[in-house]
Order: structure tokens, then sequence, then C-alpha cells
């Protein structure tokens, strides 16, 4: 059984698949059914795949003193002097 309906596709994929047609000696419904039950198989494939295990490192305790929830405050601090030495030192 097939359905007959119009599909825009964009040119440079249209002429992929033209080319695909040519190379093959089938029709171009053949290269874009082909085509799409590739992707969609490989798509179904996919979502069967382990989920990605990630293992924490433990890089040791941080320096006394600092406070890991503000290492943004920290970093603007750092970049704000190093802006205002270079203001006063330029070249």
């Amino acid at each position: 059984m097939s359905t007959t309906l119009t599909l825009t596709i964009d040119d440079d994929l249209a002429e992929l698949l033209q080319r695909r047609a040519r190379e093959s000696d089938m029709s171009f419904r053949e290269v874009v059914n082909a085509a799409l039950r590739r992707s969609l198989a490989e798509a179904e494939s996919t979502g069967d795949k382990p989920a990605i295990t990630v293992r924490p490192h433990d890089f040791g305790s941080i320096r006394p003193g600092i406070d890991p929830d503000r290492f943004n405050q920290l970093l603007d601090d750092l970049e704000g002097g190093e802006f205002l030495r270079k203001s006063h030192n330029p070249g």
C-alpha cells in the first residue's frame, strides 16, 4: 500500500536523492523510501542504548577560606583586577 502526498524538501537534499537514484538505478520514490526507512530504523535502535554512566572523581578538598558556591564571584574579582591592571598600564 502506498499513500500519495506532497513533500517539500530542500534543493540540496533533492539533488542528493536524484543523484543516488541515478547511480543506483532506483526510482526517486524508492530512494526516498529507503532513506526514510534507514533513518527511522536507526533512530529507533539508538533508543535502546544503555544510559551513559559518569563516574565522579574526588579532587580532594578545597583550600580553607574558599567557598565553592562563590566561584563565579571569585572569577569576577580576578577578571576585574586584570582589567584594572591593563587599563592603568596599556601596552
